[in-house]
């Protein structure tokens, strides 16, 4: 399959792309690693540049923000300039501020050499998406979106564990490096083989319509904030995970942040298993009931986890990544589930409601790992985590149950 610059195949095709699957595993992981990879160095860089630990987690809080703005404004410019175009200037943009932030010499020039990273990986996150909604319908595109994360969240699961290794025998810089040179190899690949999937000559002329149109049309319909709610929350046990883990286990447990990254690569085996039920499941049972049980899970994973913390103070870091497999679980059934009803509101403006969705998750994660990272830094237990994740998993069912229920609206 070569790159062009018109569409490689149409919706609903039986026949799967395994070449573009790939690259577009590729793509959405680079996102993902270069956000975890820096976490596990969080604490040692706050020694590094003598400055507190929650100025430190700027380059993880506004890492997200920026994914969230940009992914905002790289959909809408995939609908209207292109897939293609679009993703290769958005990998490109990472690897050039990949390289800056090895050669910067302060904080805040190191955060801003992570926004820009984080600008330039949203464009792999929201054009994936945006593509495999463009080859399929809505239960094949959540079960595609399953498979891809399946296999692609093993980059950045294990980023940390990779994060952790590169700073504890090497340097920090040494992390941007990694980071550059993978994401390098990305963009050559997507240079070759990335065709242009979008069509506009298969929506009728008035479906050709202006960004502020899809948006209002977008967020007028009840069911698509309900996917956007969900996937927002669904996810945002992570954020709250990703922003306390840290204090949590290398402060408070006194482990290095080689063993957390270890221990959270073992705990991605929820997310992959949650992911490859999706894979299996979706065009069987359809969305809606894969988003409540992994709204289940999530609910059991979050009371587990409040008990452990206030009970279980010896057992070391299983009392917070023991459960963080039954969440992670939740979360592979839910998300792609809730990614693709939100895709299939409207499917001619796929690349927007990427966006919005996209946005809306890193928006709400930026805000949930610089709050936790606060909330935990003065904290003698995993409790306050957990009682945070509570929260969060309330406001997703009574959301998701709320604005979409168990019907199976906007089906196409």
């Amino acid at each position: 399959m070569t790159g062009g610059t018109e569409p490689a195949r149409e919706r609903d095709t039986t026949a799967t792309p395994w070449g573009l699957l790939l690259l577009l595993m590729a793509t959405t992981a680079i996102g993902p690693t270069s956000l975890n990879i820096l976490v596990p160095a969080v604490p040692e860089l706050a020694h590094q540049f003598g400055t507190p630990a929650t100025t430190m987690q700027l380059t993880v809080s506004l890492f997200l923000i920026g994914l969230a703005v940009a992914q905002l404004v790289m959909g809408p410019l995939s609908d209207r300039f292109g897939r293609r175009p679009v993703m290769l200037t958005g990998l490109a943009l990472n690897v050039f501020a990949s390289l800056m932030a090895i050669v910067m010499p302060t904080v805040e020039s190191v955060i801003a050499a992570r926004i820009l990273q984080a600008i330039g990986a949203s464009a792999g996150i929201v054009v994936a998406r945006a593509i495999i909604r463009d080859l399929f319908d809505r239960e094949r595109a959540a079960s595609v979106l399953g498979l891809v994360a399946t296999v692609m969240v093993v980059a950045p699961t294990l980023g940390p564990l990779i994060g952790g290794l590169l700073e504890t025998f090497f340097f920090w810089q040494a992390i941007f490096l990694f980071t550059a040179l993978t994401s390098l190899a990305v963009v050559l690949w997507a240079a070759v083989v990335l065709p242009e999937t979008r069509s506009r000559s298969s929506a009728p002329a008035e479906q050709q319509q202006g960004f502020w149109r899809d948006l209002t049309q977008l967020i007028a319909n009840r069911s698509f904030i309900g996917y956007v709610m969900a996937a927002a929350f669904g996810s945002s046990t992570f954020f709250v995970f990703l922003g306390g883990g840290p204090h949590v286990i290398v402060t408070l447990m006194g482990r290095t942040s080689a063993e957390y990254g270890l221990w959270f690569a073992v705990s991605s085996i929820g997310y992959m298993a949650g992911n490859f039920a999706t894979s299996r499941l979706a065009m069987r049972l359809g969305i809606h009931t894969l988003i409540y049980w992994g709204i289940g899970f999530e609910i059991l994973g979050v009371i587990l986890a409040t008990v452990l913390a206030a009970t279980a103070h010896d057992f070391g870091p299983v009392i917070v990544f023991g459960p963080q497999l039954l969440i992670a679980f939740g979360n592979g059934l839910l998300l792609p589930g809730a990614i693709s009803g939100a895709l299939s509101v409207r499917p001619q403006a796929a690349g927007t409601a990427a966006g919005i969705i996209g946005c809306s998750q890193m928006a709400l994660g930026a805000a949930l790992v610089q709050y936790a990272a606060a909330l935990l830094s003065d904290a003698t237990s995993a409790l306050p985590m957990a009682l945070l994740m509570d929260l969060m998993v309330v406001v997703l069912a009574v959301s998701f149950a709320a604005l979409v229920g168990r019907g199976n609206r906007n089906r196409r």
